[in-house]
């Protein structure tokens, strides 16, 4: 029975991810209509972050586009796994910038940590650098067996390959061999495995792997920030520096604040719908 939803469910998205962009838009606007007048779970996680995030002035303008942009993510994921390569070259107007630094350390066989942050259309940029770069990716696979193999499926037309984040053997042996990594950090996994780091001046639990990684593999940590502008997508990657980097709780700090000056550029872009901050606020905050 759950295969059947999930499969209708992927068929109806399918189909209306080949509609025209404007279309599309419009689909994604009368949704999120629907979400600003019965907002659902995510939704109220979505606002509640904003507000502990930004001046009551700016949150109540920033919920609206983000509900917005929320609902366009549905397409976006879906041209990322539907379309042809070719498709989107003709469809999607896009820039990147810095790409050139990560072919010349490839071509050096010296791994690359490619840092990113959790963007509504993440599934596309990585889509987008996929089809000009060999890269790799660490994920968080799904409950679902059927939706996970969906969404391998779906990542790895332009990922050559993934790997869960439990399973860090696989992603290590990738860098060692000077491959080119996607990791997102920006997200709560609990108290155990992280260092509590400020993210928009309050305390977080921020994972503490991404430095002892670079150290075991001795790869290049690079950030790769992406944001619409006039219909265009930018994607730009620039390098982090280790200047004055001695600890996990350095390395960390450094990666949030560059994350955090990332999306107070494009704020309405962002995954505002997880519990960012539920090990140290508790997950009383977002009821």
């Amino acid at each position: 029975m759950q295969k059947n939803i999930i499969s209708l469910f992927i068929l109806i998205w399918r189909l209306f991810c080949n509609l025209p962009l404007f279309f599309q838009s419009i689909c994604a606007y009368l949704l999120s209509l629907i979400f600003l007048l019965f907002p659902n779970k995510r939704s109220k996680i979505s606002k509640k972050n904003i507000e502990l995030c930004f001046e009551k002035e700016f949150a109540k303008s920033i919920y609206k586009k983000n509900i917005y942009q929320s609902t366009k993510s549905i397409f976006y994921t879906g041209i990322a796994w539907f379309w042809t390569n070719e498709k989107i070259s003709k469809k999607i107007k896009y820039q990147i910038n810095g790409l050139d630094k990560l072919k010349d350390l490839q071509r050096k066989n010296i791994g690359v940590l490619l840092f990113f942050k959790h963007s509504l259309h993440l599934e596309l940029d990585a889509r987008v650098i996929g089809m000009n770069m060999e890269v790799y990716g660490v994920q968080r696979n799904h409950n679902s067996e059927l939706f996970n193999n969906f969404q391998d499926m779906g990542r790895k037309k332009s990922i050559k390959d993934t790997a869960d984040k439990n399973n860090p053997r696989k992603f290590i042996k990738w860098l060692k061999d000077g491959k080119c990594v996607l990791y997102a950090n920006d997200q709560d996994y609990g108290q155990k495995k992280s260092d509590i780091i400020n993210f928009f001046n309050h305390p977080a639990a921020t994972i503490s792997a991404p430095y002892k990684i670079l150290q075991t593999t001795n790869s290049s940590p690079f950030f790769m920030n992406t944001y619409f502008e006039n219909n265009k997508l930018y994607i730009q990657i620039e390098e982090i520096t280790m200047d004055g980097i001695t600890s996990a709780v350095h390395f960390s700090s450094r990666l949030n604040n560059i994350i955090e000056n990332s999306i107070k550029k494009h704020p309405h872009e962002y995954l505002w719908q997880h519990r960012r901050f539920k090990s140290t606020l508790g997950k009383e905050f977002y009821k």
